[in-house]
């Protein structure tokens, strides 16, 4: 019998948008377009600052988030969700309606 991680991108999916504030991240992204470090930041105000910065950097290193730095002062910059990204906007579709009906039923 094959491993998982054989068969199945589920490992390799979750790598690139698994944890508790990508999917968040890209969610905002894909669903509000371009937004300043400040605008997700509020978005998510229970994420450290720390955790923000490395979470857009991965997100950018996969190429499912770009950076723009406009080099002015004070510093501007934005962000905005690639092809790749807006690829997995189904997937986040699908646990944004679980969620709200597991919580449902889950309250019954």
């Amino acid at each position: 019998m094959n491993s998982l991680n054989e068969n199945c991108g589920i490992e390799y999916t979750l790598t690139m948008m698994g944890g508790k504030w990508k999917p968040l991240i890209l969610w905002q992204l894909g669903k509000y377009g371009t937004k300043r470090y400040g605008e997700i930041r509020r978005y998510i105000p229970s994420v450290s600052n720390k955790m923000l910065s490395q979470q857009l950097k991965e997100l950018a290193n996969d190429c499912l988030i770009t950076r723009h730095d406009y080099q002015t002062v004070p510093p501007k910059v934005e962000y905005k969700i690639t092809k790749e990204g807006k690829s997995l906007m189904p997937i986040l579709e699908l646990m944004c309606s679980w969620g709200i009906d597991h919580e449902i039923v889950c309250k019954k």
